[in-house]
């Protein structure tokens, strides 16, 4: 096994260690780490909950003094500063580690570089970018929130391969089969929020719960686009209480009509909107709540207005191979859409993945020109 290979072997270990507490450490990055001395692995860990002790901390206890001389494969750069826990690059040099193996660089443009900076101050040997492009995408939630302040956002649908969502009668269940709809319930258990319309509450009175073997799932909060505030009051998201509900809703909304649904525990946001609630001021509001990623599993309607607004940095769609056909048929994706076919979003980095009969498309959104919208449903 050459250098290179070694650090990727080792370098894989610690992005696995990392993908373990998916769902955990929001808004904390995910980070693993393996300590290598002599050929021998003698300590690894993973951060697993904002404010805990970081991933090279845990792997530093367990090496003890087998970490003098040794080096440590560490997917993100070493912290710099001091917040709740102290910097991981002075706890490297005080345990006598001399080489540092680092998949990639803190994304935030502020500190980017300073714990490379501190290691190779004291002597220490660095190397950067071993699976660098695996460690981003691990960690694409992250790295989109320290730099924006806002959510990541991905966009979630379960289609007919004739792109219907529901017949022309607005029967929906179950379109997918029981494979991918457990496949969604993993992504609810990763992601801080889920957000529909008030028209799919209305329709499906939906739980909007994250539904996992032995109910080990963590909820998402559930995010509520309702202009006129007309969501039942009898409806799951309001009455179940497994999550908190925040909707948010327009100016022209009366207060009685808040107070109603408050006394119920949910969370009413109004928006700058004068009849129609400002989908920007929402991706702020849920920045500012350091909510740092969102699933969108809306209606088409919802769907067409985040993507117009250029709010949606991930597609996930779930095709089943069935034709449902209907001129009034519902499809994930509607509003105005584009007027020629050379201004579509080409979707990027695609991956296809089997799922029983069905199968998943992920894929980036690129956004060939800046545009005005609205910014409203």
């Amino acid at each position: 096994m050459n250098n290179n290979q070694s650090h990727e072997f080792y370098m894989n270990m610690a992005i696995h260690n990392a993908k373990v507490m998916s769902g955990q450490t929001s808004p904390n990055p995910l980070v693993g780490a393996v300590i290598v001395r002599d050929g021998e692995i003698v300590g690894f860990g993973a951060h697993m909950k904002a404010g805990e002790p970081h991933a090279e901390i845990h792997a530093l206890r367990m090496a003890g003094d087998k970490a003098k001389g040794a080096t440590i494969y560490v997917t993100l750069e070493p912290c710099s500063h001091y917040g709740r826990t102290g910097p991981c690059a002075v706890a490297l040099i005080e345990a006598g580690i001399t080489n540092v193996v680092v998949a990639t660089l803190d994304p935030n443009p502020i500190v980017a570089g300073n714990g490379v900076r501190i290691l190779e101050d004291a002597g220490i040997k660095v190397i950067t970018g071993v699976m660098e492009a695996e460690a981003k995408r691990m960690n694409e939630v992250f790295n989109h929130f320290i730099v924006t302040g806002r959510p990541f956002i991905t966009l979630k649908t379960a289609s007919s391969l004739d792109g219907k969502i529901a017949t022309h009668t607005h029967n929906s269940k179950w379109i997918t089969s029981e494979g991918a709809r457990e496949d969604v319930h993993k992504m609810r258990n990763v992601y801080d929020a889920i957000l529909v319309g008030a028209n799919t509450i209305l329709e499906d009175n939906p739980s909007l719960t994250t539904r996992l073997e032995n109910n080990h799932g963590k909820n998402p909060i559930r995010i509520i686009i309702d202009s006129a505030l007309k969501i039942p009051l009898h409806s799951k998201v309001l009455t179940d209480k497994e999550a908190p509900t925040w909707i948010f809703t327009s100016k022209m909304v009366e207060e009685t009509r808040v107070q109603s649904v408050e006394r119920l525990g949910a969370s009413v946001i109004k928006t700058s909107g004068t009849h129609q609630v400002n989908l920007h001021d929402v991706v702020n509001y849920l920045g500012k709540m350091n909510v740092s990623s969102l699933i969108i599993e809306g209606g088409g309607t919802i769907n067409s207005s985040f993507v117009e607004e250029k709010l949606v940095q991930k597609a996930v769609i779930y095709f089943a191979p069935k034709l449902i056909g209907g001129k009034e048929a519902p499809t994930f994706l509607e509003g105005k859409g584009v007027a020629i076919v050379s201004q579509a979003i080409d979707l990027e980095n695609m991956t296809i993945t089997s799922l029983g009969k069905d199968f998943k498309i992920e894929g980036y959104p690129i956004y060939k020109e800046e545009g005005t919208h609205e910014n409203r449903v």
